[in-house]
């Protein structure tokens, strides 16, 4: 069937209208629907760091999506309120190969390295297709990327890095992680997100979260 240059430019000009209807997504603490947009943990989990609300991110250098979410934490970590704090937990689900990946984060962060690489370990992952799984492969890209190899090699098998993945596995465990990126706010909620059609809708329902979780503590 054929379309003429008017049917065409009416059919554009209806697909722009509908477009500028569409409902940009928005959350407020008010407007959270638990089971959509949120789960309860309970009981509530306690915070490792002192006086701070703790945002939980759970993912893997091995995730693609979990790729895509990182290129946006810099920016809105640096905007969360004073009090409070964002981790990054590298889950492994029981897979070697995301075991290493797991520790190679850990041996970034505890050499000072993790700003300069972390973004580049994904793209690298999921751009470039370099197989980042086993220790040789990682020193001999690190390398190439100008990273303080030795230091690395020696973090990535340190009982330190060791003990961090232990304490990564565990809370794994008691969130009951098993997808990632999970979001996990102070203890308390995680993000659902199942009306959410971008990434940043992740980070606005986190914000609500955020909101929630200071409202009620000033409430108690």
């Amino acid at each position: 069937m054929s379309v003429t240059r008017r049917q065409f430019y009416r059919s554009i000009l209806a697909f722009c209208a509908a477009a500028t209807l569409m409902p940009v997504f928005s959350a407020t603490a008010e407007e959270l629907l638990e089971g959509r947009d949120w789960r309860r943990i309970d009981p509530p989990q306690p915070s490792d760091t002192k006086d701070k609300i703790e945002v939980l991110e759970f993912f893997s250098y091995g995730c693609p999506h979990c790729a895509e979410l990182n290129r946006l934490l810099k920016p809105w970590a640096q905007k969360l309120p004073a009090n409070v704090v964002l981790r990054r937990l590298p889950v492994t689900f029981g897979r070697g190969a995301w075991v290493n990946l797991a520790k190679l984060y850990f041996a970034l962060d505890s050499t000072a390295q993790l700003e300069q690489f972390d973004q580049l370990v994904f793209d690298a992952l999921h751009h470039q297709r370099v197989k980042l799984f086993t220790v040789a492969a990682m020193t001999e890209w690190l390398n190439k990327q100008g990273a303080d190899v030795n230091t690395f090699t020696a973090a990535f098998e340190s009982f330190d890095v060791q003990m961090r993945l232990n304490r990564s596995e565990a809370l794994t465990t008691r969130y009951e992680i098993n997808a990632v990126p999970t979001i996990i706010v102070g203890g308390r909620y995680v993000v659902l997100g199942n009306a959410a059609k971008t990434q940043e809708d992740l980070l606005k329902i986190a914000d609500a979260l955020i909101e929630k979780v200071q409202l009620e503590t000033v409430n108690k």
